[in-house]
């Protein structure tokens, strides 16, 4: 089945982890046994698994965060500094995009034309010599630390960002973040109102709870939520409760459920991996605790954040790559799911959410 993973943080494996994705994962592996640190010579992510796993979509992240310089490769003393991080990675997809790796998708039309491709191919493409179509990416943004200013936000716009988060962890320039009880700053207001404007989606992954009800209330644009899970399950800020859910349906929203071990099961950790090991049933729990609180399949689907800072030692136990994502259909199935609901967790629901953001006719 198609997948479409609502969080990827490609450029920066690629540019801050320097990792080349045109290889494969376990080539990857084998360069990195020698490089000490968390999630080295452990990832799951490389554009072969990708074409592998039948992922034709993913949102392609921007990260690079301008509060501290307290994380090598992910906090930068200044704006400025950020910025030059954020549009090193952005340059990074378009040079994957000019060598005919992936297409990156902007718009209605766009978008229609790269799925109405990949089906044709899924379908029986490869049986009759056609090749497989390249990957296509949503440039999105985990944080706007980067941003230098709301005003500037439509160069962003222009440049192909399409789906923006405001913060990451802790507390950022536009709302503070997980880990915080903070609100939206002064700047917040006036970036909101820009991406209304512009017809930005905004990601509310990673807000703090007032960050997100202040966002819900001042914003009226399409919302999402890339990569997050349930509280009720994972007692954590990290997630979202049941209220936080129900808001978020409540807007024809789409939450992205995530495949970090700590965040699929509470009895996980890392000095425990090897006593208790979760598998990718932890992720069929979250996405069916979001279906029975919609009673409907509409609002829940993938957002993996695979090779998001860990590797397989922070995956469920069942995943090699990012290719197994494909096991979630059969544990939905056995679980009861219909074919079509199970389509709507594994592509249907973003694709829908992404075709209602942008209205056809309307360029990028």
């Amino acid at each position: 089945m198609i997948i479409i993973d609502s969080h990827l943080d490609l450029a920066w494996n690629a540019l801050q982890w320097n990792r080349d994705l045109r290889r494969s994962a376990h080539t990857l592996r084998s360069l990195e046994h020698h490089i000490p640190g968390k999630g080295r010579a452990q990832g799951t992510v490389a554009l072969p698994e990708l074409a592998q796993g039948r992922v034709a979509l993913s949102f392609a992240t921007l990260l690079a965060r301008a509060t501290g310089n307290a994380v090598p490769y992910l906090d930068y003393p200044s704006p400025e500094q950020a910025y030059g991080i954020a549009k090193g990675q952005l340059a990074y997809y378009r040079a994957l995009e000019h060598e005919g790796h992936v297409r990156i998708v902007e718009d209605r039309a766009g978008l229609d034309a790269h799925w109405e491709r990949w089906q044709r191919w899924d379908e029986g493409g490869p049986s009759l010599g056609e090749g497989r179509p390249p990957l296509g990416f949503v440039i999105a943004a985990e944080g706007l630390d980067f941003v230098l200013d709301p005003g500037q936000l439509e160069d962003w716009w222009q440049s192909g960002l399409r789906v923006a988060g405001l913060t990451h962890y802790g507390p950022g320039r536009y709302a503070g973040g997980t880990g915080t009880e903070l609100g939206l700053t002064e700047l917040g207001a006036p970036l909101l109102a820009e991406m209304e404007r512009l017809g930005m989606v905004l990601d509310l992954t990673h807000c703090s709870d007032q960050a997100f009800w202040e966002a819900m209330e001042r914003f009226g644009g399409p919302v999402l939520a890339s990569h997050n899970n349930c509280r009720a399950l994972v007692a954590h800020q990290r997630q979202f409760s049941d209220d936080q859910l129900r808001a978020l349906i409540a807007r024809n929203g789409v939450a992205g459920v995530a495949c970090d071990c700590w965040m699929l099961d509470p009895l996980w950790s890392e000095d425990r991996a090897a006593a208790h090991q979760v598998t990718l049933a932890a992720l069929a729990d979250h996405v069916d605790h979001i279906c029975q609180l919609a009673g409907t399949s509409h609002h829940a689907a993938l957002g993996s954040d695979l090779d998001g800072g860990f590797g397989r030692e922070q995956s469920p136990r069942d995943l090699d790559t990012i290719a197994d994502l494909q096991a979630l259909a059969g544990i939905l199935a056995g679980r009861g799911y219909a074919a079509g609901d199970i389509a709507n967790v594994m592509h249907g629901n973003w694709l829908r959410l992404l075709r209602t953001a942008w209205p056809a006719g309307r360029g990028g």
